[in-house]
């Protein structure tokens, strides 16, 4: 097993960092690193925006629920789906290239562009010895991000990325098993197998949470999917989505 073989499987979220800020060229090497990112079609249809503002950082905090380590970290990073830049260079063409970027399958490019973009960032980040956790409670309130950080049409704000040296690292969070995954040739359809690999998971999920260091929850992973799935969150997406241009049809 190689060295990146292995950052890749110690991840952990941290998310309690040192008071250290990340020197600019650390910075500039984690965007590059995230630009070398497999990209669909060279499209790069994502843009990556370093909130170095503690006053923007502290809103970003609050707006995101109340979470502290976006606002103290080394740094913190938002990533966005972006065809704004493609909009502006195609409109010197006279080329309308609203068929592509507001469609369905346009957005679906632009999130997994910046996807992979942030993975690349994450493995960057953890290889240097850096500790990171992705933001999605950016979406909690995206109107009001999106006018914090003031992005045009055709930009939206997908998830953040608060990066920095590790205070506090929690033990690594069991995955779902292999074969819960990874299926062969189709999707399995064994159901008894299946079942039985879950119950086996939620044993050790429930003994992760209650033997972890802050010890503040105790519940399977079944338990947590329930109450997390089982009411609609952020129903406000998909209007606010189309009002930046995207997803539209």
């Amino acid at each position: 097993m190689n060295h990146t073989i292995e950052t890749i499987l110690d991840h952990r979220s941290v998310r309690k960092f040192k008071d250290i800020p990340l020197e600019e060229e650390t910075v500039e090497m984690l965007v590059r690193a995230a630009q070398a990112a497999s990209t669909s079609s060279f499209v790069q249809a994502y843009t990556i925006i370093g909130i170095e503002d503690p006053v923007k950082k502290r809103k970003l905090a609050d707006l995101a629920g109340g979470q502290p380590y976006v606002e103290k970290n080394g740094y913190f990073f938002l990533f966005c789906a972006d065809y704004h830049r493609h909009e502006e260079l195609l409109r010197t063409r006279d080329t309308d290239i609203n068929v592509s970027t507001e469609s369905t399958e346009g957005f679906m490019v632009a999130v997994i562009d910046a996807a992979l973009a942030a993975q690349n960032m994450a493995v960057a980040a953890e290889s240097s010895g850096l500790g990171i956790c992705y933001i999605g409670g950016i979406r909690n309130k995206l109107p009001e991000v999106d006018a914090l950080i003031e992005t045009p049409d055709y930009v939206l704000p997908l998830f953040g990325m608060a990066v920095g040296y590790p205070e506090k690292r929690e033990g690594i969070k069991p995955r779902l098993p292999l074969e819960a995954v990874f299926h062969k040739n189709q999707y399995s359809k064994d159901k008894a197998a299946l079942s039985e690999a879950y119950q086996a998971y939620d044993e050790i999920i429930k003994a992760y949470y209650q033997n972890r260091s802050s010890a503040s929850k105790s519940m399977t992973w079944t338990d947590q999917m329930q109450a997390l799935l089982e009411r609609s969150k952020r129903q406000y997406m998909k209007t606010f989505v189309q009002s930046k241009q995207l997803d539209r049809h």
